[in-house]
């Protein structure tokens, strides 16, 4: 199944959740923090301005970023984990 989010909507697959801390503990599921790090799977068009044009999308398929922890939608889609929130709400691009 595809998602192709709306106006400036932007769907991501977070990271997965540390199992060990850096000094070796394993951490049990309840432990776990949410991930804040992701990469972008699909975005909108853009933002609908006043004068009928469309906003371009600074944030493109396959970009890492940043988001807050507990904003955006998350939602499960044929078993996998995405969250979808607005590309105003993206901290950053995550650049290597």
């Amino acid at each position: 199944m595809k998602l192709r989010p709306l106006d400036d909507g932007v769907v991501i697959k977070p990271s997965e959740a540390a199992e060990k801390t850096a000094g070796g503990i394993y951490l049990p599921d309840t432990a776990k923090e949410k991930p804040q790090i992701g990469k972008v799977i699909a975005t909108g068009p853009g933002k609908l301005l006043d004068n009928g044009k469309r906003s371009p999308m600074n944030i493109k398929k396959n970009d890492e970023i940043l988001f807050p922890k507990y904003m955006g939608n998350d939602v499960e889609i044929d078993g996998e984990k995405y969250v979808i929130l607005k590309e105003h709400d993206i901290l950053g691009i995550v650049e290597k």
